[in-house]
């Protein structure tokens, strides 16, 4: 019996550690960040194509949310190119609360079209035009980068995420 009840309250411990984070929380946002580090695309594409444009400061910011939770939840990713890598070297909490926007992003869409956009239905290009990605930022560098992008909006269908708004 004993054995029985420190069975199931393990099996509770692993199904309550098993639950995504929010998409775009700060706990899922670290997860990304991890994610980016293994992907080629975005860690070597962008080596020279996007990160050397950083206002000299050595890094890049993005900021993103779901519009339908409200901008006060974004998060941010860092962004750093070292050794020929670019790599995510922080994600979570805003510590950039001004963007340069020659440099940095921000983006935002609804929970639907993050996970649209995640599940490969379509890419930055239709994401755009037909405003389903609020996007700011040094637009033209981004169109010079299509397949990397394209890379970094898969991140919503390749990192768990659940739809409850993050806290904001």
């Amino acid at each position: 019996m004993r054995m029985n009840s420190i069975a199931l309250a393990a099996i509770g411990l692993i199904s309550l550690s098993a639950q995504a984070a929010p998409l775009m929380s700060t706990d899922w946002a670290v997860q990304a960040c991890s994610y980016w580090n293994t992907n080629p695309a975005l860690t070597t594409e962008l080596a020279e194509k996007w990160s050397k444009n950083d206002a000299g400061r050595g890094y890049k910011i993005i900021h993103m949310y779901r519009t339908d939770c409200g901008e006060d939840t974004k998060v941010e990713m860092t962004i750093s190119t070292k050794g020929g890598k670019t790599t995510c070297t922080y994600a979570g909490k805003i510590q950039h609360a001004t963007l340069d926007y020659d440099v940095d992003y921000k983006m935002h869409a609804e929970t639907k079209r993050w996970r649209e956009m995640g599940a490969g239905e379509y890419g930055p290009m239709r994401a755009m035009m037909f405003g389903r990605l609020k996007f700011e930022g040094p637009k033209g560098e981004a169109m010079k980068v299509m397949g990397p992008f394209e890379q970094f909006l898969l991140i919503p269908g390749k990192v768990a995420g659940d739809d409850t708004c993050p806290a904001k």
